[in-house]
């Protein structure tokens, strides 16, 4: 086998780091561009951010020396530099208007001898605002409080700490005996009395167990005695449910319940309603749930009967290059070779940024237009009119790639006359329509159709999946009943058996 040498030429993409970095921003949702560009900011000294003020300062430094205040003060709205005007031919007016600004808030209403503090001595309004209990510090209080030893204590604060957040015990007794250095047998005995204590259930390892310690306390309770209800209803009907067939009562297979129990259907009736009474999640008062709040990217409104497209920067922070460093490249004097090739790194690093963040913005602005352009009469009509669309769609129309169109619609919210939207919202599959052949429907629409169809059934002779898909059919769309159950489920509603009602 011979050695050789032979020229070859091919062609390779290459993702430079900035071009990788560029497609990074691309792809990041509006909170973490904002840690992105905070980030950059504090390791770039070559990047200063430019505010609103510090503009206003240079555009008045640059017409001609700094103003004084007279110049200031005539500057501001017309308004103000007339009530400044007439404010200063009149000293006495000028001391009566500025009265209650002197004071502020610090004079209390209807205390005119007691002033309170000044303002900045006021609590916060986090400090102000009531925190909800949740649902650890109130088994805690209750543990405090019903004479338990140190030992079992410390055996229900491990429990307490335990418990999710619907209030059940998922963790294996014996891992907590183990903890707390005590035996199986005390462990059980300080989790009996914990799952007495309020909300009724808490502490239980399964829904059964739950909805067994919530029939123990109607059978306690004398205002909610279960044998003291209509039908003359009995405590072991309930548990005998609960025990063995939950999933016949989740189905409302009532006859077969009434049958394996050997009672009449209309007890079963009688015993599924003092069931639906009972709370499956003991914990979920006392859960609070994180909202967290949407900014949206872009908005998009009518102006003079044209859809425009607004990006949204508040937040933002608007970056330039320094101007002490641009100096401090220009003169050559007192910098050594290390010094400017530092400089020369942090400064291209820099300019990319500020590159890539302009980028950024035009291809969001590009995107969003082109599905508004497909989506018109979306935001015209609403929802019934929105089109099926696809990526392909919206690359082509734009001139870029799918993968492109993909990072930009990615974790990035519109808001439009039709509320706040997810941009991937109006990319979705279309179903074929019988009177029109060249028209598509969009899956969103079908969606919507189902569920409308559902919330105006009748409850006690629900839609079946085919009837549904019958009534389609009639209004021209044509599908399947596979595909309506495949819709139903992503709209989480339930099967016709299961939305049943008996009484």
């Amino acid at each position: 086998m011979k050695l050789r040498l032979d020229l070859r030429l091919s062609q390779k993409l290459i993702m430079t780091p900035q071009l990788q970095q560029a497609i990074k921003l691309l792809q990041l949702s509006r909170l973490e561009l904002q840690q992105t560009l905070a980030q950059h900011l504090d390791e770039n000294p070559m990047l200063e951010e430019l505010e609103a003020d510090t503009e206003e300062g240079d555009a008045i430094d640059g017409e001609g020396g700094s103003p004084d205040k007279q110049d200031v003060a005539q500057a501001g709205s017309g308004e103000s530099g007339e009530a400044q005007a007439e404010n200063s031919e009149n000293p006495e007016e000028l001391s009566a208007a500025g009265w209650e600004d002197y004071f502020g808030s610090d004079r209390r209403a209807g205390d005119a001898e007691y002033p309170s503090s000044s303002q900045d001595e006021f609590p916060s309004y986090e400090q102000t605002v009531a925190k909800q209990t949740s649902l650890q510090d109130y088994l805690l209080w209750q543990l405090a409080l019903c004479g338990f030893t140190e030992g079992e204590k410390a055996i229900g604060r491990i429990i307490i700490g335990n418990l999710d957040d619907d209030g059940y015990l998922r963790t294996p007794l014996s891992e907590i005996a183990a903890d707390a250095s005590a035996s199986a047998e005390d462990a059980e005995a300080v989790l009996k009395r914990i799952q007495t204590f309020d909300p009724t259930g808490v502490g239980a390892r399964d829904l059964v167990e739950c909805l067994l310690i919530q029939l123990e306390f109607l059978d306690r309770n004398p205002m909610g005695r279960a044998g003291g209800r209509s039908g003359a209803l009995k405590g072991p009907l309930l548990e005998a449910i609960v025990a063995n067939h939950l999933k016949d009562l989740e189905k409302k297979h009532y006859g077969r319940i009434a049958k394996a129990l050997g009672v009449t259907a209309e007890e079963v009736f009688q015993a599924a309603r003092v069931l639906e009474g009972l709370e499956p999640k003991p914990g979920r008062p006392y859960f609070a749930a994180d909202n967290h709040v949407i900014v949206p990217d872009v908005f998009v409104r009518k102006n003079e009967g044209e859809w425009v497209v607004l990006l949204n920067d508040d937040g933002l922070p608007r970056m330039r290059i320094s101007p002490y460093y641009k100096q401090l490249m220009a003169s050559e004097k007192g910098n050594s070779d290390e010094t400017k090739a530092y400089l020369d790194e942090k400064l291209r690093a820099a300019q990319w940024v500020i590159r890539s963040i302009e980028q950024r913005n035009r291809t969001i602005i590009k995107v969003v237009g082109s599905i508004v352009k497909f989506q018109q009469q979306f935001f015209e009509k609403g929802i019934p009119y929105l089109r099926p669309l696809v990526l392909k769609q919206v690359a082509e129309d734009i001139g870029m790639h799918e993968s492109t169109i993909s990072r930009v619609t990615a974790n990035k919210y519109m808001y439009c006359p039709q509320g706040m939207l997810e941009l991937k919202y109006f990319f979705n599959t279309g179903i074929q329509r019988a009177d029109q052949t060249s028209d598509m429907l969009s899956s969103v629409t079908v969606k919507e159709m189902i569920r409308k169809m559902v919330a105006e059934e009748d409850s006690r002779h629900p839609l079946k999946d085919e009837e549904i898909a019958a009534r389609l059919r009639t209004g021209n769309v044509m599908i399947a009943r596979r595909t309506v159950a495949k819709y139903r489920s992503e709209e989480s509603i339930p099967s016709a058996s299961q939305r049943k009602r008996f009484f």
